[in-house]
Order: C-alpha cells, then sequence, then structure tokens
C-alpha cells in the first residue's frame, strides 16, 4: 500500500468516524495493514490527520488554479466553471463533506490544523481575487477586497447545505445561485 492509499483511507475514516473515532489502529484495520507500514511513513496518526489535511487543501488548490487559469474568452466563464467544478460529485459529495466536517474540529482545537487552513484560505482568497479583478464591472461594482470574503462565503454556505441536503435544491440550482451572486457583487454597466 502507497503513502496516497493511507491518506485516503484516513479521509475515508474522518467521514464516517470523525477525528476521534479516526485513531491509528481504526485506519490500519480499514487499510488491511500493519501498525508498523503506518509508522513508515507518518510519524504518527496526528501527522497523517495533518497531512490528509494538507493533501485535501493542496488537490483543492491545484484544481481550482487550473481551472482558473485556463484560457477563457469570456473572464465569467473562469469563475462559472470554478462553480461548477466545486459542485461537482468530485468536491460535493458526502464522503468529502464528512471529512471537512472533522477537519474544521481539528481547525479549531490544533495550532498546526489551524495554521495550514490560513494558509489554505490565503490560496483561495489569492485565486478568486486574481479571477474576479478580470471581470468587467459597473463603475459602483463592489471592491474586490470586500466581494471576494462574500463570494467565498456564498459558495461555501451553497456548499455546505448542497452536501447536508441534496434534496433541498439540485447541483445545477447551487451553481446558478453562486453564478447569480457574483453577478450582483459585479453589476455589468448598462449598455447606452
Amino acid at each position: 500500500m502507497r503513502r496516497q492509499d493511507l491518506l485516503q483511507v484516513t479521509l475515508s475514516c474522518l467521514s464516517q468516524l470523525g477525528p476521534r473515532g479516526t485513531t491509528g489502529r481504526e485506519i490500519c484495520r480499514q487499510a488491511g495493514v500493519s501498525h508498523g507500514l503506518l509508522r513508515h511513513y507518518f510519524a504518527n496518526p496526528q501527522n497523517l490527520l495533518l497531512e490528509t489535511y494538507e493533501d485535501v487543501c493542496n488537490q483543492f488548490i491545484a484544481r481550482f488554479r487550473g481551472v482558473l487559469a485556463q484560457p477563457h474568452s469570456d473572464p465569467w466563464q473562469a469563475l462559472d466553471t470554478f462553480f461548477e467544478n466545486l459542485f461537482s460529485e468530485e468536491w460535493a459529495s458526502p464522503e468529502l463533506l464528512g471529512a471537512w466536517l472533522a477537519f474544521c474540529s481539528l481547525v479549531r482545537s490544533n495550532p498546526e490544523f489551524a495554521e495550514k487552513n490560513a494558509e489554505f484560505h490565503a490560496a483561495l482568497h489569492e485565486l478568486l481575487s486574481d479571477a474576479m479583478a478580470r471581470l468587467p464591472a459597473a463603475q459602483d461594482s463592489m471592491p474586490i477586497k470586500d466581494a471576494v470574503p462574500i463570494m467565498r462565503a456564498a459558495a461555501y454556505g451553497l456548499w455546505l447545505d448542497f452536501c447536508l441536503s441534496p434534496e433541498h435544491f439540485s447541483r445545477e440550482g447551487a451553481v446558478t445561485l453562486c453564478q447569480q451572486t457574483l453577478r450582483r457583487l459585479f453589476p455589468l454597466s448598462p449598455v447606452g
């Protein structure tokens, strides 16, 4: 079993059992490996949890950096694609939601998780700032420094709501609400 496989099993354990139930013994049991293999790759189970969080954050930023860096003739399309990816089955899944909620509790109680969380949000803020700065907007549009946290909060809230109760509205509906929020923050200048 590879290191990356153990990270994936840990993500699954976090989703099912939360941070307290995700012990080194349980990870090894679900992975079908010995404790020695776990110690070969990771200093301790806490380190494994942190590296799992880092891996998810790094994958998210890399994926969305790629999405937002794609050449688009319409600058709105980059952010629309970002929203579509955010609500894809890959990123808006029950497993990722469960793990993310576990990570949130660890961020609140562990300084190493809090530091990684701050790095993740700074990188996401930078990505969204760069993408939003390319949007054509009216003179009275909200400043980027204010619009980014509002858009991030709206997208995160909709993501959380969708993942917790997908029967509440569809993926397409969640994407549409994100798109509409963005266009309210950056209204186009009236023509003529």
